[in-house]
């Protein structure tokens, strides 16, 4: 079992409003599955999404979800 985790986007439809889209941490080993199978992952802060975007440099990232990830590096 594989405790790294990278950052993935929530992709939600262009019509929910959500003007700032952020990006989520999730399990490492489910990023390319649900890339390449469509299959659901879910992130640290609860958020339950396909992965279907790449995160660049300086992307927004979720707060709840950085809060986690700082919590399980201590």
């Amino acid at each position: 079992m594989s405790t790294e985790i990278l950052e993935r986007p929530d992709v939600r439809d262009a019509d929910t409003g959500r003007a700032n889209e952020v990006f989520h941490y999730v399990k490492k080993n489910k990023i390319a599955e649900s890339a390449v199978m469509g299959t659901m992952v879910e992130a640290l802060c609860g958020e339950v999404f396909p992965v279907t975007k790449t995160p660049k440099p300086g992307s927004p990232v979720c707060p709840a979800c950085t809060e986690v990830y700082q919590q399980l590096k201590k």
